[in-house]
């Protein structure tokens, strides 16, 4: 399977044979295409009809080569390609209640053991040898060569042939949690299925991750030569300047990609990003690379595309990212042939600070400086900046809140950003009816990003605030936090602009295509609009940070770790948890210096200290639910970091996450791919990483994928647990109040394009369906605001199945889906589907829709 097949798979869930067919005489495929089925069923994948036909007539040595590099990919996936061994061999069951004996035993044994003397320990004679590559002196009778995988002393990873390593007692089969089966469907368009996944990315309304980012490059390079398939929007403008640059640096596409740039760049960071695509760095200008020479005809054109903008425009645009651009100036060359681009060569010499009091350049710069006074003054011999940012900012520092109204109204993206400022000039009790009418004339020109940031922001303004939080651009997500000294908003005001924000929503989606029926989650409310999605790991499920799921069924929570390190470098990463009541006080940890927590209701599988390849090292921590809930304990917080302070962008591999076991007896050390519910990987300039918040009294986790600061400290979770606990504590209240859900965003689909809504609920032993229709004059307005409250509905219907009731009331109709479980899956129905996790709704022909696409039917 080619490595484009490889992203196929895991974008569309599509499988592509190519294999050569069978030979005369080989056997048949029936038994080896059953063996198939069972591998992909314990990984939580089922091959449709037409793929398993199109397996099957492979025959055996065709079925062995496609099967075999299936499985590798999706085991690659899924984390279950790598060697999971922890320390302790038998864990949970063979980790010792007493960490504290186990250390002073190891450092006595470190201390006092001699060669050809007695155990220290035990006293037995002849049982003290050393172990490899360590060489620290071990007695095979006081420590059990079955259950460790490395060095009892130092905890580092023992060679495969040393004889102090025994084979482990066999494994009893277990029972494993059922996870939802996602189906895989045979590939027959491998360029159509190309544009098709390439098209989905390229709509996402938030910046691409890493991964994505990679996915775009490589599609790119196998998607058509010509540019009909390129769409004429691309809502991101790092995704545009990404796809752009790697267009033009192909030499079968830059030809064809070069008259589309005019259209494209729409703004002078534009030509900048496009700049650091073409010189092999990212899109985002985070960490800049040095520019790489430009052929003569592309930098004309570019110059060109500069000249054609608002002179304002374009002299802000390169004051905001002055050092890059003066960098860039040295490729571009805008003197050169200033008269031909002479609003281009303005912008450069405000840039530059360029001294016009001699020579045909810097009359030509008066004479341009003199045409747009609205952008540039001359000072002297140098032209400074005239700048709308600059005449906003003095209106904001004055407190004049007409005059700062009306110059954000002319860029209505940065008005949603400043509109609490906005609101905290002067002391509001309502709204003022001019404030509203400018609302409302600019917010059908604002992006859906701000509009819905904007309304998260003050559905919670007019309550006494105590924590910001912040998240500052950069290769990972990290945050910062600071006492909220505003004053609370009057509630008459947030009621006002909230309402507005709200009715614009609907409004835009009143347009789009109508549905029959749609059929909505309940709990989608804990799943967050995607906002920046730059420095998001990847993972296994893609779940917008700050959102907040429950649990996957279980009796047993089970937190993974794996890494394998360089070459030469020894890399010890640690997975610890910590452990808060209510109120985020510190109760205790579950780690390499207290490997178990209250009565085992926490467990840790041991310390390795090194990670050689190719097997690496592996880390668990079992969680018994019940019993941590039934004591003092409300959150875990689960932390990985790199003890020795080696960035986890230096390992060879390395990535973490969780999975559920469904009963806390017959555990073992075993990695089951089916029980896996979450896989991420550990990336970046980072040493130190929090995924997610456990929240035992909900049985509910927050997803925070956060890394921490290595100058903080935080490699003692004991020593840091109170700076823990304020960062756990300040997260989650600020990630559970007034966030902008895809509950929302449903409701407005489904109140601005259709009727009729079913309304999927859950309790913990049953469920319920609860039907909307709109009454008699309703606007689309006022029934969202009655779905989205979940006022009473015309009628409810309690069930044990609300899936399969749902699928019923929507089969054979036009139907839009939004579901956090792709459990409802109707007959015979046509329209859309967006889920969160895989099920039956995968294989019932609806389109699917991604969080972003929700979101950019408001564009």
């Amino acid at each position: 399977m080619s490595v484009l097949s490889s992203v196929l798979l895991r974008r569309l869930r599509t499988v592509y044979v190519d294999q050569a067919g069978p030979r005369p005489g080989d056997p048949g495929t029936a038994e080896g295409l059953v063996a198939l089925e069972a591998e992909l069923l314990d990984r939580g994948f089922a091959p449709t009809a037409p793929l398993r036909a199109a397996l099957a007539w492979l025959g055996p040595a065709g079925l062995a080569d496609a099967g075999g590099t299936l499985i590798r990919q999706l085991d690659a996936e899924l984390g279950a390609d790598r060697t999971h061994m922890p320390l302790f061999r038998s864990f949970p069951a063979s980790v010792p209640d007493d960490t504290f004996q186990l250390y002073v035993d190891r450092v006595f044994t470190l201390l006092l053991q001699w060669p050809a003397q007695p155990c220290v320990l035990c006293a037995t004679v002849g049982s003290v040898h050393p172990v490899s590559p360590c060489a620290h002196l071990v007695c095979r009778t006081c420590w059990d060569g079955g259950d460790y995988a490395g060095c009892p002393l130092c905890h580092r990873r023992i060679d495969r042939s040393d004889p102090f390593l025994r084979p482990a007692p066999p494994r009893v089969p277990r029972e494993l949690s059922v996870g939802p089966l996602k189906p895989l469907a045979l590939g027959t368009d491998l360029r159509g299925d190309t544009v098709t996944a390439l098209l989905r990315l390229l709509a996402r309304r938030t910046p691409l991750p890493p991964q994505d980012r990679d996915d775009v490059k490589l599609l790119l390079a196998h998607a058509p030569t010509g540019p009909d398939w390129l769409p004429a929007d691309i809502p991101v403008r790092e995704t545009k300047a990404l796809v752009l640059g790697m267009l033009l640096l192909d030499r079968r596409t830059r030809a064809a990609v070069r008259p589309l740039l005019a259209a494209h760049l729409t703004t002078a960071t534009d030509v900048l990003r496009l700049l650091q695509v073409w010189s092999g760095g990212e899109a985002d200008l985070i960490e800049p690379r040095p520019f790489r020479t430009l052929p003569r005809p592309l930098r004309r054109e570019l110059l060109a595309v500069l000249d054609g903008f608002e002179a304002s425009s374009l002299v802000e645009d390169v004051l905001r990212h002055p050092v890059i651009w003066k960098r860039a100036a040295q490729i571009l060359h805008p003197y050169e042939r200033h008269e031909r681009h002479p609003k281009a060569a303005l912008a450069f010499a405000v840039l530059r600070g360029t001294d016009t009091s001699a020579g045909p350049l810097g009359e030509a710069l008066l004479r341009t400086a003199a045409a747009h006074p609205e952008a540039v003054r001359v000072d002297g011999s140098r032209i400074k900046p005239d700048s709308w940012g600059a005449h906003t900012e003095q209106a904001l520092r004055e407190r004049d809140l007409p005059r700062a109204l009306g110059l954000l109204a002319r860029r209505p993206g940065e008005l949603l950003r400043r509109l609490d400022h906005l609101l905290r000039l002067d002391t509001l009790e309502e709204l003022p009816d001019g404030f509203a009418d400018t609302l409302r004339r600019v917010l059908p020109q604002a992006g859906p990003g701000p509009l819905l940031a904007a309304l998260g922001r003050l559905r919670v303004r007019h309550l006494p605030g105590e924590r910001r939080v912040f998240f500052p651009r950069g290769r990972v997500t990290r945050s910062f936090t600071l006492d909220d000294t505003r004053a609370p908003l009057a509630g008459a005001v947030t009621d006002a602009v909230c309402a507005l924000l709200e009715a614009e929503a609907v409004r835009r989606l009143s347009s789009a295509p109508r549905f029959d029926l749609a059929v909505l989650d309940a709990d989608l409310a804990g799943l967050t609009v995607p906002s920046v999605e730059r420095a998001s790991a990847k993972a296994l499920v893609s779940v917008p940070r700050g959102s907040s799921q429950p649990l996957p069924e279980g009796e047993v929570l089970r937190l993974f770790l794996h890494w394998t390190q360089p070459a030469k470098v020894r890399v010890d990463l640690d997975l610890s948890v910590a452990l808060y009541d209510e109120d985020w006080t510190y109760v205790g940890v579950c780690d390499y210096t207290n490997l178990v927590h209250g009565e085992r209701a926490a467990v840790h599988s041991g310390d390795l200290t090194s990670a050689p390849a190719p097997d690496g090292a592996t880390e668990y921590v079992d969680l018994d639910l019940a019993a941590l809930s039934g004591g003092s304990v409300r959150f875990a917080v689960p932390i990985v970091f790199s003890f020795d302070d080696i960035a986890f962008e230096h390992l060879l591999d390395a990535f973490a996450g969780f999975m559920t076991l469904p009963s806390k007896d017959g555990r073992d050390a075993s990695y089951d791919p089916r029980t896996v519910r979450q896989r991420y990987d550990l990336e970046g300039d980072s040493r130190i990483h929090v995924p997610l918040l456990v929240d035992l009294e909900r049985r509910a986790f927050l997803w925070t994928d956060l890394h921490l600061p290595a100058s903080e400290g935080f490699h003692s979770v004991y020593r840091h647990s109170a700076d823990l606990g304020r960062v756990g504590r300040d997260l989650f209240r600020y990630y559970t109040t007034g966030r902008t859900t895809l509950w929302d965003l449903s409701v407005w689909h489904a109140a601005a394009r259709t009727d009729e809504v079913v309304v999927v609920r859950r309790m913990p032993w049953t469920g319920e369906l609860w039907h909307y229709t709109r009454e008699e004059g309703e606007t689309d307005v006022a029934f969202a605001a009655r779905i989205r409250a979940l006022e009473p509905p015309q009628w409810r219907r309690p069930t044990e199945d609300p899936e399969g009731l749902a699928a019923g009331a929507a089969a054979e109709k036009h139907v839009l889906l939004a579901l956090v479980h792709g459990g409802v899956a109707p007959e015979g129905a046509s329209g859309s589907v967006y889920r969160l996790l895989p099920g039956p709704a995968d294989g019932c022909g609806l389109t699917p829709l991604t969080a972003g696409d929700l979101v950019a039917a408001l564009g």
